[in-house]
């Protein structure tokens, strides 16, 4: 037990430098865990639930506003060319300026911008309203991606990523309900409509969380007054070594030159397609399967986001436990695909529908935190600030493609069907890319 701590199955030279005994080492991880993780999964749902719940939206605005599916679609994703524009130098920014300050000013930016949905009356006025949501929202993933890796060595993370990302079905679990709830309770007090009702509620925990960051991050390990200076050092020694044998990139302009990077935004392109296909219309999906009422819509759209939960963090474990990334992350992307497909296929059979969807949704939301394991398992430094945040901003460029796409397709074909077949065709790609992913390079 007081046998100095080292990296089971990993290679020669990757111990980490300081001497901590077993057991102890797995409670600090579970302290350091306990201590932000679930608070930074608050933060994600917060941001995700603002950032998609114009899905939910979208069954009364639509009507209201006169809006066609084309353009609620480009407006879904016109918050993505703000993203992907402010998105590298927001996270070059965090890097210098500390996470504290910089996820705190994100955070209480969007909660003001979602607050001001409510007022929206042209299609002109929802797209400059979403891209500057997008600029907000900018750096917020990310940076926390970025930010894990200063606390947690690779062989440890994609289990704490998943964790973090679990946020996503969780949002869904709850937003959508509640955002269903409030769209149909508040429907007519003040002369405003329910849509306008749930920008305004659901905006309030953004802008009060985002305050709470300035007492719960800290910038860095060697910062935060919670830690004694031996687990201090014991954890610093893990990341150094962890980051030994890395050969990242080491400058802003190298990364841009490295294929590895490309590579990386070709198979998170393709990933995020379909978990913004699936999120923004899942609650349509569920309304063409023949649920009627916007709270009942809500509670079934939860079923998905709930399989998917326990599919991520047991799928990321097991990941961490057989040090293996590549086919973990193949096989949920191939189950995704058919569940897009067959969902489609039994669109006017709810039971079948919903049982799809939901494999849909463990497939596809099970990749999104499993990807990250593949590029910081040789980013570290500059190169990973710089390198994640390209990463990110190129595949959610996805995020304005997809719901675009799929409403257009929609409106051109009048089904959901050919949308399905889109997004199930992208995960596919996805899937080869994964494939021809050096192992070497990403089982760490």
């Amino acid at each position: 037990m007081s046998a100095i701590i080292e990296n089971k199955g990993a290679k020669k030279g990757t111990q980490a430098s300081a001497s901590l005994p077993a057991e102890q080492a797995e409670n600090l991880y579970k302290k350091v865990f306990w201590r932000f993780v679930p608070f930074i999964m608050l933060c994600y749902v917060v941001a995700y639930l603002d950032r998609v719940n114009v899905g939910f939206a979208k069954l009364q605005m639509l009507q209201d506003l006169g809006f066609s599916e084309t353009v609620f679609g480009l407006g879904a994703g016109i918050f993505f060319l703000g993203y992907f524009l402010f998105e590298l130098p927001s996270n070059l920014l965090m890097n210098k300026v500390g996470a504290k300050l910089w996820i705190a000013r994100i955070m209480i930016t969007w909660g003001i911008l979602s607050a001001c949905f409510a007022w929206v009356q042209t299609p002109t006025q929802f797209y400059v309203l979403r891209f500057l949501l997008g600029l907000a929202e900018a750096g917020f993933y990310p940076g926390i991606i970025l930010y894990l890796t200063y606390w947690f060595p690779s062989h440890r993370r994609a289990k704490v990523v998943a964790t973090f990302m679990a946020a996503i079905p969780i949002a869904g679990i709850f937003g959508n309900p509640l955002s269903g709830w409030i769209m149909q309770a508040f429907h007519g007090s003040s002369g405003w409509h329910g849509w306008q009702w749930m920008f305004m509620i659901e905006a309030i925990p953004a802008i009060l969380v985002g305050i709470a960051v300035f007492f719960v991050m800290d910038n860095s390990i060697r910062k935060a007054k919670w830690l004694t200076e031996a687990e201090k050092d014991f954890l610093e020694a893990e990341i150094r070594a962890d980051q030994k044998d890395m050969h990242s990139p080491k400058t802003t302009a190298a990364v841009f030159k490295d294929i590895r990077i490309w590579h990386m935004c070709l198979i998170y392109f393709c990933i995020v397609m379909g978990q913004y296909g699936l999120t923004f219309w899942l609650p349509t999906l569920v309304k063409a399967s023949g649920v009627v009422g916007d709270l009942r819509i809500g509670l079934i759209s939860a079923i998905p986001f709930l399989c998917a939960v326990f599919a991520m963090i047991l799928i990321g474990r097991r990941s961490d436990r057989m040090r293996e990334r590549r086919w973990h992350l193949i096989v949920p992307a191939l189950l995704g695909a058919v569940g897009f497909v067959v969902s489609a296929i039994a669109a006017d059979n709810t039971v079948i529908a919903i049982a799809f969807l939901s494999l849909a949704a463990m497939g596809v939301l099970t990749c999104s935190p499993l990807f990250w394991s593949l590029p910081t398992a040789f980013l570290s430094g500059t190169g990973a600030a710089a390198g994640i945040a390209v990463i990110n901003s190129v595949g959610n460029l996805a995020g304005f493609v997809s719901p675009f796409m799929v409403g257009w397709l929609k409106d051109t074909t009048h089904n959901n069907q050919t949308g399905m077949f889109m997004l199930a065709g992208m995960l596919v790609i996805g899937a080869i890319a994964i494939l021809k992913t050096p192992p070497k390079m990403v089982n760490r």
